[in-house]
């Protein structure tokens, strides 16, 4: 089984995202499954131009050559991919959201419809499980309100939203135990996605976990 993180966000490595996504790759790997993270912002990605070359005249190839060549295989061969992606100006990254753009030679040009919904249907099916991890730096519940529903489109059997985001790299030891009961628990969600092939609930709901009141986190950021 393989997992794959495609994460979004300009800091790379360095990114308060990947805290959350070593986690819980770390547990994926530890039942024994093949891991991998992709940073996009690393990556040539261009801008998909809309110009549909790869439904119509070159099925399947971007007229683009460019790193989604290597992606896009990457991305077929995978068993679980995770979008990661810190939260901006409410939605993705922009390295994300060109990355998404660009898996367009996945579809053919034949609409389905399902009920008032309109889709293009896959050129192969899909086996991949997806799973959507976000980190926000800001407190509050609705952080990821659009996120959650642009990210509905892909089924994800997992979602991991964290706000309260700065913490993650917190040196104080009151926050530092915190967050890595926090951390614990994403490497479990990780461990039991790769060995059951789903997430219990108890997990799912731990996910949700407070790091800090939105008081005392106001009062941490200095605002």
């Amino acid at each position: 089984m393989k997992f794959i993180i495609f994460n979004g966000s300009p800091a790379g490595a360095a990114s308060h995202t990947q805290v959350i996504g070593s986690a819980f790759l770390a547990g994926a790997q530890r039942a024994g499954a093949q891991v991998e993270t992709v940073f996009l912002a690393e990556k040539q990605i261009n801008f998909c131009r809309g110009c549909f070359t790869c439904w119509f005249q070159t099925p399947g190839r971007c007229v683009f050559s460019d790193d989604m060549t290597e992606l896009l295989q990457k991305y077929r061969t995978a068993d679980v991919v995770c979008f990661a992606t810190p939260v901006y100006t409410w939605n993705m990254t922009a390295n994300l959201k060109a990355f998404v753009d660009r898996l367009a030679p996945l579809k053919s040009p034949i609409i389905l419809q399902q009920n008032d919904a309109f889709d293009l249907a896959d050129t192969q099916a899909k086996t991949q499980k997806f799973v959507v991890i976000s980190n926000c730096g800001f407190p509050g519940n609705h952080n990821f309100d659009t996120m959650k529903a642009i990210m509905s489109s892909c089924n994800p059997c997992l979602e991991i939203y964290r706000n309260c985001g700065k913490l993650l790299k917190s040196r104080q030891e009151a926050v530092r135990l915190t967050v890595d009961k926090y951390l614990s628990v994403v490497e479990a969600a990780g461990f039991e996605l790769a060995s059951c092939g789903e997430v219990g609930e108890q997990t799912k709901r731990s996910l949700n976990m407070e790091l800090m009141s939105e008081a005392d986190y106001i009062k941490y950021l200095g605002m």
